[in-house]
């Protein structure tokens, strides 16, 4: 985009800062109504169209907005996408665990194709940009073409409402706005919120300049932000098969133990990361995060469930996972930016370790065990 729109980094910045700005917007929204909807595909569908019109309205559009006032065109462009990225990821997501519960499949096994897709998208997305900046777009819009005609075909009985299906499909009792205020009285959430600003949110903080520091490695910059690029998909397809037995070692070991152990790993990288020595060591410490993202991914949703009301699965996620990780980068990412240009990066690592050590230890110890439904 920025390259055929003629974005600078600022106005390239005001487009992610909307994209943020309406994921905090957003998902306290999508929660709730999400939750009300059950398995309706409502939400899912108004997500899947809002992605269906990125080609054209990147075309006709955005671009032309851009060109006309960069700094209008960049904040609508942001609102748009975070409709269907920042903030439609958490209805995907959250629909998808749902319906887990309610089929009696492992999530994490659903989600490892996220993964697969992942990495081809960032293979041949490379590609596309290179060759035609636009065509990135109109791909998002055929990709999600075929999701719609894939939900629109499957179909699922009408008095499938909740977020589990019981033999006789009786309909869940109706949520209240007690039951929402429960969620921000229980220390679990609270606990869980820091515990994924100290990791999830780490985990972004850290990447966002991640790959300057791997390229300052290399004689030539270009060669190591090429060779960071094979990296991260190798470690894109090693997450995918950690993802196949990754839902059976989070159900023996308890979700919370799986959370506390991707802030370990993610310590341990960043930490690392100020001592590295040389390429290949840097090159293995990356490829740890390919252990990171599946005990995040299967023990975020399996904690949810296990702790919480599942009736208010999405409202729990949407909040707990992705507003307090928003409201974390938001916070966390001038902050440790300005530390980078101020101390470099092998200081401001030893001190971003620190804080994820102290979110994630303080977080844990206000959870919740959730070793009974794992037993159970």
């Amino acid at each position: 985009m920025q390259g055929d729109a003629g974005l600078n980094t600022t106005v390239s910045g005001l487009v992610f800062s909307t994209m943020s700005l309406g994921a905090l917007i957003l998902q306290p929204i999508f929660g709730p109504l999400q939750d009300r909807l059950g398995l309706k595909k409502t939400l899912f569908y108004f997500v899947i169209i809002c992605i269906l019109l990125v080609g054209p309205l990147f075309q006709w559009v955005f671009l032309p907005l851009i060109h006309a006032n960069a700094y209008v065109g960049a904040f609508i462009t942001g609102a748009y996408m975070s409709l269907c990225l920042n903030g439609g990821v958490g209805v995907v997501e959250a629909y998808n665990e749902r319906s887990s519960r309610a089929y009696n499949f492992e999530y994490g096994h659903a989600r490892l194709f996220g993964s697969l897709a992942g990495a081809t998208a960032s293979f041949v997305g490379g590609i596309m940009w290179a060759k035609h900046h636009n065509s990135i777009f109109w791909a998002m819009t055929f990709c999600a073409a075929v999701l719609l005609v894939l939900l629109t075909v499957v179909k699922l009985p009408e008095n499938h409402m909740a977020g589990a299906v019981s033999d006789d499909a009786k309909p869940a009792a109706q949520i209240t706005k007690e039951d929402y205020a429960a969620i921000f009285k229980n220390r679990s959430f609270w606990g869980f919120c820091l515990l994924i600003v100290g990791s999830a949110t780490m985990y972004d903080v850290f990447d966002q300049q991640f790959p300057n520091y791997f390229a300052s490695f290399f004689a030539d910059p270009a060669a190591g932000q090429t060779m960071f690029s094979r990296v991260v998909s190798v470690q894109i397809l090693l997450e995918a098969v950690c993802m196949l037995f990754m839902p059976a070692l989070i159900n023996k070991i308890s979700a919370k133990t799986g959370l506390i152990i991707y802030g370990a790993i993610l310590f341990v990288r960043v930490l690392g990361c100020a001592f590295i020595p040389s390429i290949g060591m840097l090159v293995f410490w990356r490829l740890l995060a390919a252990l990171e993202m599946p005990f995040m991914l299967v023990s975020v949703m399996k904690y949810i469930s296990h702790v919480f009301d599942e009736r208010l699965s999405a409202t729990v996620y949407m909040y707990g996972f992705g507003t307090a990780k928003q409201i974390g980068l938001t916070i966390f990412s001038l902050f440790i930016g300005n530390l980078y240009t101020a101390f470099g990066f092998k200081h401001t690592y030893l001190l971003l370790a620190v804080i994820i050590a102290v979110f994630v230890g303080v977080g844990a110890s206000l959870m919740k065990s959730d070793r009974k439904a794992v037993a159970a």
